[in-house]
C-alpha cells in the first residue's frame, strides 16, 4: 500500500494523468482484498495488481475510457460463470472496482496524496474517502478527501459541509477498521450519497534491541508482517545494515540513554533481545517509561524475575512489569533461533490486530 501511494504521488508532481482502481466491495472470495490498488498509467503500463486475469484486463480497458472521459466509473464483475470462463479466476465472489481519474492540476487530489505518503514516510493516521456518485463528480475535480486524526484536511468531496462534518467525527471509528468500507448518507436533497472510507496510517515501526541470531531473524519475518524495523546495537560488528537488508534502518547506540535517540510513541513495537541481562534491563528501564504500545523482552522465567525484582527496587511498580511480555513470544514450544523469532512476530501481529 505504501508503494502505490508514493508512486501516485510521484507521478502527479511529474505531470502525469493517472487513473486509479480501487476494489471497493467483495462479496464472497477473491483474489485480491477489499483496499487493493491499481494505478494505470496513459501508455497502458500500470503498477500493483487488482488480482490479475480477466478482472484485471477488464479494468485497463475500462481505464481507457477514463483517459478520455476524465470522469470516474463503477464497474461490478463477478469471480465465477461466464466472467472468468476460461481463466483460473474461478474464486466464486463479487467485486466492485471504482476507477477513478487523477489528475496532476487537480490541487486538492495532489495534496490528498502528499498527505498520505507524508504519513508513511513520518508517521500518524488518517481516513481517505470518495464519493462513488459517479454521476456527481465533475471533470478535473476529483471528490475525494483526505481527514487526519489531528485534525488536518485536503481536498473535497464538492458535497454538502455537514457531510464532510458527520466523516470527520467518524475518524477514530474509521481507524479502528482492518480495511475500508462504504458508508451510506443521505443529504438535504434526499440523494442517498455512498462513499469508500478507508483508514491510513503508517506501518508500526518495530525496534529491535540487540542484533544477534534471534534477530537475524526476527527482522525479516516481521518485515514480511508489515512492520518497520529499526534495529539498535552498540557493537560495529553487529550493528552493519548488510546484515539486516529487510530492516529500514540499523543504528549503533549505546543502550545507556537509547530511547532519547529514538521517536518512540503510542504506535511502537519494542523487542528486548540484548546479549545478556545488564542491557536488557537497561532498555527495559528505558521501554517502561515510554508509551510504547509493546513491550517484549527475550530471556527464561528465572531471567525476567531477577530482572524484575532489580526494576522494582529502582522503583518501577506492579502495573509497570504488567506491561512487559515475558518470557516473550506466544508460546508454541519453541527452541531454535527461527522458531523463537516466529513466536515472537506471531504475538506482535496479535497485539497489532487486536486495537484498544
Amino acid at each position: 500500500m505504501e508503494s502505490i501511494y508514493r508512486d501516485i504521488a510521484e507521478n502527479l508532481q511529474k505531470g502525469e494523468f493517472l487513473v486509479l482502481a480501487t476494489i471497493i466491495k467483495l462479496t464472497g472470495s477473491g483474489p485480491r482484498g477489499v483496499g487493493t490498488k491499481c494505478l494505470v498509467k496513459v501508455d497502458g503500463s500500470f503498477l500493483g495488481t487488482i488480482g490479475g486475469g480477466v478482472l484485471e484486463a477488464t479494468v485497463l480497458k475500462k481505464a481507457e475510457n477514463i483517459f478520455k472521459m476524465r470522469l470516474p466509473d463503477r464497474l461490478s464483475f463477478s469471480l465465477k460463470g461466464t466472467d472468468v470462463a476460461n481463466t483460473d479466476m474461478l474464486c466464486g465472489g463479487d467485486t466492485e472496482i471504482f476507477l477513478e481519474p487523477l489528475a496532476p492540476e487537480d490541487s486538492g487530489a495532489v495534496a490528498v496524496f502528499k498527505n498520505v505518503s507524508d504519513i508513511q514516510k513520518r508517521g500518524g493516521s488518517g481516513i481517505v474517502a470518495i464519493l462513488l456518485n459517479t454521476e456527481l463528480w465533475e471533470k478535473g475535480k476529483a471528490s475525494r478527501m483526505f481527514l487526519g486524526s489531528g485534525g488536518q484536511r485536503a481536498g473535497s468531496l464538492h458535497v454538502e459541509e455537514g457531510i464532510e462534518e458527520k466523516l470527520a467525527r467518524g475518524v477514530g471509528d474509521f481507524l479502528k477498521m482492518r480495511q475500508g468500507t462504504i458508508l451510506a448518507y443521505r443529504d438535504s436533497a434526499g440523494r442517498n450519497l455512498e462513499f469508500f472510507v478507508e483508514p491510513v496510517a503508517a506501518d508500526p515501526v518495530l525496534y529491535v534491541f540487540g542484533a544477534g541470531h534471534v534477530s537475524s531473524k526476527i527482522v525479516p519475518v516481521a518485515s514480511m508482517a508489515g512492520f518497520k524495523v529499526v534495529v539498535v546495537d552498540d557493537r560495529p560488528d553487529f550493528a552493519d545494515p548488510g546484515k539486516f537488508p529487510e530492516a529500514s534502518k540499523v543504528y549503533r547506540y549505546s543502550f545507556e540513554g537509547v530511547m532519547e535517540k529514538l521517536p518512540v510513541d503510542e504506535s511502537s513495537f519494542l523487542v528486548i533481545v540484548t546479549r545478556g541481562h545488564i542491557h536488557d534491563k537497561v532498555v527495559l528501564a528505558q521501554a517502561l517509561k515510554t508509551k510504547a504500545r509493546y513491550i517484549g523482552m527475550i530471556g527464561s522465567r528465572r531471567k525476567v524475575s531477577a530482572i524484575f525484582e532489580r526494576l522494582k527496587e529502582e522503583g518501577f511498580s506492579e502495573d509497570d512489569l504488567k506491561r512487559v511480555h515475558a518470557p516473550i513470544g506466544l508460546e508454541i514450544g519453541a527452541e531454535t533461533p527461527e522458531e523463537i523469532a516466529i513466536s515472537i512476530v506471531a504475538e506482535l501481529i496479535k497485539v497489532r490486530a487486536f486495537k484498544d
